[in-house]
């Protein structure tokens, strides 16, 4: 991809400085998802991975929401018609999605105002950080459409960032999860007045697009695979991932600003 050109179909889209910004943008509608909103959201994603002018992602909602999820009339009813296989293709490129926002070496800071349920939720819990406003109301819907609460990766991901009981708690009743529950259980990095949250999440993306970012993107990989293995693995791993990063320009960079008492500008390599 070309994000200079690049001009997706069914969501928002704009590049500066190396932060992308990502608007659902179906306001009238609390922004939902649909097939091929889904579809394009995850080629995006996986595309990042090759695009080395994009440094950090903002992920928005328009209208003062972030996302209500799936669209009931152009997904929820459709699915209820399909069989088993048409059924799994879609669970799967759904969970391709977080696959995807995980994947991508790029940090992805999720800016959530008001509405935030169902797969506007795992978007928001598939991203690095998260930004909201008092106003935002999270809720893993799921068994409230009489679905399972193992959606998208909740039952790996939701208990990581919150603990396992929170997460069971939230899982099962599809209950909102309050902006200041949010913040004080560790899913919102911090909160926000509505006004200044889209300044606030660009400023973050810029902050990070700034710094050494072949360095974050090693730590988001390691982030991802350190969930599986033992402490004695994941320090032999950390140990090899730090050794290629003091390889890089970067490292070096760091260190002569720091014996020229300024500060570094690094280029990501």
């Amino acid at each position: 991809m070309t994000p200079e050109t690049f001009a997706p179909r069914h969501f928002g889209w704009a590049f500066d400085a190396g932060v992308a910004t990502v608007t659902l943008d179906r306001a009238a509608l609390k922004n939902p998802l649909t097939f091929e909103s889904y579809a394009e959201l995850r080629d995006l994603f996986r595309a990042l991975v090759y695009a080395d002018s994009v440094k950090a992602v903002v992920i928005r909602g328009a209208g003062g929401n972030f996302c209500s999820g799936g669209d009931v009339h152009e997904i929820i009813g459709p699915l209820t018609g399909m069989a088993m296989p048409e059924l799994l293709a879609f669970t799967r490129m759904t969970g391709d999605l977080v696959k995807a926002i995980r994947g991508c070496p790029q940090p992805v800071i999720a800016a959530i105002d008001g509405v935030c349920v169902g797969a506007g939720a795992i978007i928001a819990m598939a991203s690095d950080l998260r930004i909201a406003t008092p106003r935002a109301k999270t809720a893993f819907l799921f068994t409230r459409v009489g679905l399972a609460g193992c959606d998208m990766g909740a039952c790996a991901i939701l208990p990581r960032l919150i603990g396992q009981g929170r997460a069971s708690e939230l899982l099962f009743t599809g209950r909102v999860m309050t902006a200041e529950e949010g913040e004080r259980w560790g899913f919102h990095n911090r909160l926000v007045a509505p006004e200044a949250l889209d300044d606030e999440a660009l400023a973050t993306a810029r902050a990070l697009a700034e710094g050494p970012t072949f360095a974050h993107g090693m730590t988001k990989t390691q982030l991802n695979i350190e969930w599986a293995v033992s402490i004695e693995t994941a320090i032999e791993m950390e140990a090899q991932a730090q050794a290629i990063c003091m390889q890089t320009q970067d490292f070096r960079r760091a260190f002569d600003a720091f014996a020229a008492k300024r500060a570094p500008i690094f280029e990501g390599n």
